[in-house]
């Protein structure tokens, strides 16, 4: 694949760069600061100047005699920018009608700012850490109700997001819930975060949704589902949790073709609690058989084998963990094995939960679910930036979706 050039920038001609730094002249990072913000403050006073002529409708010093409305000085206002504070001498019309539209009336942030805001909010700094960070390092005295204005103004985007419109079919879509501590009436509770994280016919990811609920259950299951269905999701072909209470009654209510598989690893780790350490590996090595077996049939054979065992015997609570949950660990042995490799574990999206947690571990609990989403969503957006590749192994796993879901695959229904 060729690779992508980058488009050349334009220079910036001699005589711009000596009246700003001066030639051959040796300058401290400070002064390269001060220099910026000098060239922002007459590029935006430019642009300010040249919305003027337009509003009037002629340049300066050439006003028509049949014009009564003229150039009438300027006021001083102080933007804050992604530099730091510029204080800029905006132009002013005698009439009172001039409305800038690069800085418009009453706005104190130019375009950059809120973006730095949103930037550190996004990496877990609390509204007092983005505050002094912001003081430090571009000397901006910014009011923590400054702050928490420019996060909530993302409150409609985000519930833009949320109502987005979805595929009419995805072939995997991973649930799984991250806990959090909210405040409600005055008293901190731990609240699931739940995420749903589809995989498209291309391979490519998508995170669907974001529900917060302080319990599970079928009713709060088929809200979900009934969540992504309006949105236009017609089907799912599998969908892998890991033993999500009420779950499978909902599934089964609103999508009722879906594959629900339990995740096999999540299993392990289960099984695993059960032993101590120094025993886990001898513990895993007798359970491999079971999950690696070809045939259902010959997974339950390797289980009863397993309960038989020395090692069985000694756990029986594991034994009686994967009988609970073997319902829905057989469908896993239907698919090949590029099939397999994909819906063997929700670690994809575990993987983002462990990239929330850094984000979210700063904070004590969060005073709202509001408060809460803005973060998670944030910080989502910036973990689903880097989502370039595929979904590992997809194309042998995208021809065995073909041969078994048939046209549920090649042809999904259209959007609702």
């Amino acid at each position: 694949m060729p690779r992508k050039r980058k488009e050349k920038v334009p220079s910036v001609p001699e005589a711009v760069l000596d009246y700003f730094a001066g030639p051959a002249r040796v300058m401290t990072p400070g002064e390269i600061e001060d220099s910026m913000r000098r060239y922002k403050k007459a590029l935006l006073e430019r642009a300010l100047g040249a919305e003027l002529t337009h509003h009037l409708g002629y340049p300066p010093g050439a006003k028509p005699e049949a014009v009564t409305n003229h150039r009438n000085g300027t006021s001083p206002k102080t933007v804050l920018t992604d530099e730091g504070a510029v204080d800029l001498d905006v132009p002013r019309d005698r009439a009172g009608t001039f409305a800038p539209v690069l800085i418009p009336k009453h706005e104190r942030r130019f375009t950059g700012f809120d973006d730095k805001i949103l930037a550190l909010y996004a990496r877990g700094l609390t509204v007092r850490e983005i505050q002094a960070f912001l003081r430090e390092m571009y000397v901006v005295d910014v009011s923590p109700d400054l702050i928490s204005t420019v996060t909530d103004a993302i409150v409609d985007e985000v519930a833009a997001w949320q109502a987005r419109p979805l595929e009419p079919m995805y072939p995997v879509v991973f649930f799984d819930a991250l806990w959090v501590k909210m405040r409600e009436e005055g008293v901190v509770r731990s609240k699931a975060v739940y995420l749903a994280l589809g995989v498209r016919s291309d391979g490519s990811r998508d995170i669907l949704g974001i529900w917060i609920e302080q319990s599970e259950g079928a009713k709060f299951w088929m809200k979900v589902f009934a969540d992504l269905q309006t949105r236009g999701c017609q089907d799912i072909l599998i969908a892998v949790t890991d033993g999500l209470k009420g779950m499978p009654e909902a599934l089964s209510a609103v999508f009722p073709a879906t594959t629900l598989q339990t995740c096999i690893v999540h299993l392990l780790r289960h099984s695993g609690a059960y032993a101590a350490q120094r025993e886990q590996r001898e513990l895993f090595a007798a359970l491999k058989p079971i999950y690696t077996a070809p045939t259902a049939e010959a997974a339950e054979t390797a289980l009863e084998d397993f309960a038989q065992s020395p090692l069985g015997q000694r756990f029986p609570t594991v034994v009686a963990a994967w009988r609970r949950a073997w319902t829905h660990v057989i469908p896993f042995f239907a698919f090949p094995p590029a099939v397999r490799r994909v819906i063997y574990t929700t670690n994809t999206l575990e993987n983002v939960h462990r990239q929330l947690r850094k984000v979210i571990k700063t904070r004590g609990h969060f005073p709202t679910d509001d408060a809460a989403l803005k973060l998670i969503w944030l910080a989502l957006r910036n973990i689903m930036t880097k989502w370039e590749r595929s979904t590992s192994g997809w194309p042998a796993a995208m021809n065995a979706f073909a041969v078994l879901f048939g046209d549920r695959f090649t042809r999904p229904a259209t959007r609702a």
